[in-house]
């Protein structure tokens, strides 16, 4: 814990005591109407209130500890007529003294205390017995490690050792409302106070943890957006809480004063946006009440545009009343549902009545209402019910869930009705159906027979006429071929019947192996299928001969269905077609229908004799080489 930092006036302000005595006398009008508190073993903790404390507002920031010391400014300090002084100017300083007797015969060790834990700036100058003053500065801008206490108000050992009635100032100095409650305590009472209040503070924030992990556990059973929105409203308003007592400077940002003066402002902010979103599907406005549905939205947006606002300039965080207006809204809607006879709206108008009343308790201490006393009650009323409007709610939750299960089994016992009137009606239909099915399936039955007697006669006829297409076919072809082996056709009908390899190959193996197979190699009579089309392959030697092995078109380049035409012009022609008229018809170069038209009209004049009563079919004689 790092130690308190004292500065001393300078010292031509305390070169003498008498001069100080002096000068206390000179204010001493104004003092003596001041009450002095004296310290006592017996009186463990005292509030200073009423005329214990006198205040002055520098509006101009502009005044030192020097000035207020000087008679001219001392004589303006006004005695305090309410219980606990406030700052209601957040644009001015306010100043404070107040008046201790001190006994150095106490037995106990005593502190001074102040209770807001909001204040920016505290300055606090203590007088020691040879009339000089020392300054100890504190404040939510100063880092928490540097409190002498690790706790999460601000406070001072106070030094008893005189018999004095010393006088002390504290200047404050806020960008929010915050009340100067000041607080002698004992050292001893003040541990005790203090376990007491963290083992409240841990009870409170643990409901909240607990009720939010309730409830999100119910939104990831039953994924529905209110509960889900409830627990970001219940975390909000924890934040809220923690960052007015202190707790969330002390825990989440002790090392981020700046963030004191954003922290309680952005926490309210979101308990206002997610509280009105809870309101809307809790309720079911939007069905049940659009008019207030969107009034609920105006608000959201308005709300939001305030606290954008509010991020430019943080003194308007200090007009806390403004989320009146989303309680208000939320309470009156919760009010209009419950008359149209939603039955869960009930606890949620309760418990928000009570966070109405907690609010009105925290209005009234901003005001600084006279006949409300100050203390523990009055000051955790908002955190008291807050608590009991998160119970209530919860309740609301849990009689929703009752009502939907009591509507969900209303449901299942009407849908068990209908299908049990359904499986009768159905018993019903299956019996007239069956009945109309058996007279339907006999009707089809003797359709079916005269339909299957009629198919029987046209199956007869479709043979027949499948076989005289056949027939027809075979005598096309016939015709066909006949025409090609003795006309002049050209290449388009001659490839009708040659139109492929496949077919030039198939008449060429029929050409070739009339008479039967013979290997060339081992005269093997018996053979495989080989490796290319139509070729044989000896099952003894495995010597492969090609279809077009030991023919005309062995080695031949161009297609064989344009070698097979060639062949057959230059037969038709006697060997008087030009390799000019072949190139033509057949689309190839004329080198080569000049060579394939010499090397077929040579063998044309070899063969001469043999081709002279050859017949149609003679220029099949000169695709086989001898």
């Amino acid at each position: 814990m790092t130690k308190p930092h004292y500065t001393p006036l300078p010292e031509h302000w305390a070169r003498s005591l008498v001069f100080t005595l002096i000068l206390l006398s000179s204010f001493s009008s104004g003092t003596k109407a001041q009450q002095v508190v004296e310290i006592k073993d017996q009186v463990p903790h005292h509030i200073f209130s009423y005329g214990e404390i006198q205040y002055l507002e520098d509006k101009t920031n502009r005044l030192t500890f020097a000035d207020i010391l000087k008679p001219e400014v001392s004589s303006r300090f006004q005695p305090n007529k309410n219980y606990t002084p406030k700052n209601y100017h957040t644009g001015s300083s306010y100043w404070y003294r107040f008046r201790i007797k001190h006994h150095k015969a106490s037995s106990k060790n005593w502190i001074l205390e102040f209770f807001d834990q909001s204040i920016h700036q505290v300055s606090l100058f203590v007088p020691d017995t040879l009339g000089q003053y020392h300054a100890r500065y504190f404040g939510t801008e100063y880092v928490f490690d540097k409190r002498e206490y690790g706790h999460k108000n601000f406070t001072y050992d106070l030094n008893n050792g005189s018999d004095l009635a010393l006088t002390y100032y504290v200047k404050l100095k806020s960008s929010q409302s915050v009340g100067a409650i000041i607080v002698l305590r004992d050292v001893h009472w003040f541990i005790k106070y203090a376990l007491n209040e963290y083992l409240i503070f841990g009870l409170f924030y643990g409901m909240v943890i607990v009720f939010s992990l309730y409830n999100l556990l119910m939104f990831f059973a039953v994924r529905q957006k209110q509960y889900l929105y409830y627990v970001l409203y219940n975390l909000s308003i924890g934040l809220y809480e923690m960052s007015s007592d202190g707790i969330a400077f002390q825990y989440l940002w002790p090392n981020a004063p700046w963030w004191n003066e954003y922290g309680f402002g952005f926490a309210l902010f979101l308990s206002s946006i997610f509280g009105l979103m809870f309101t809307i599907n809790f309720l079911y406005v939007k069905a049940k009440a659009p008019r207030l549905y969107t009034l609920i939205v105006g608000v959201i947006v308005l709300r939001t545009v305030f606290f954008i606002w509010c991020l430019f300039d943080k003194h308007l965080f200090s007009y806390k009343l403004i989320e009146l207006i989303p309680l208000l809204v939320a309470w009156g809607t919760g009010i209009y549902i419950l008359k149209n006879k939603y039955k869960p709206a009930r606890f949620f108008v309760i418990g928000y009545s009570f966070l109405l009343v907690g609010f009105a308790i925290k209005i009234l201490l901003l005001l600084n209402v006279s006949w409300l006393p100050y203390g523990p009650i009055t000051y955790y009323s908002l955190s008291f019910c807050f608590v009991i409007e998160m119970i209530l709610v919860s309740f609301a939750i849990g009689e929703s869930i009752r009502t939907l299960r009591k509507k969900k089994d209303k449901a299942q016992k009407r849908i068990i009705t209908q299908l049990q009137i359904n499986e009768r009606l159905q018993e019903t239909l299956n019996k007239e159906l069956s009945t109309l099915v058996e007279m339907r399936t006999k009707e089809v039955r003797d359709k079916a027979a005269i339909i299957e007697k009629q198919n029987e006669e046209i199956s007869i006829m479709n043979a027949m006429l499948e076989k005289d297409n056949q027939e027809l076919h075979q005598n096309i072809e016939k015709v066909t071929r006949a025409r090609v082996m003795s006309d002049e056709v050209d290449f388009a009908e001659f490839s009708k019947i040659y139109p492929d390899r496949e077919t030039c190959f198939k008449y060429l193996s029929e050409l070739k192996w009339a008479n039967g197979y013979q290997c060339r190699k081992c005269a093997n009579v018996h053979h495989l299928s080989g490796f290319l089309p139509y070729s044989r392959r000896c099952t003894k030697c495995g010597y492969d001969e090609s279809v077009i092995a030991n023919t005309i078109f062995q080695n031949s380049r161009i297609p064989i269905n344009k070698a097979f035409y060639m062949l057959f012009l230059v037969y038709s022609t006697k060997g008087k077609i030009s390799s000019h008229k072949l190139s033509e018809i057949l689309l190839i170069r004329q080198s080569t229908c000049w060579a394939y038209n010499s090397k077929m009209q040579k063998m044309l004049e070899e063969r001469k004799k043999e081709l002279r009563n050859a017949g149609e079919g003679g220029w099949s004689k000169l695709v086989l080489e001898s």
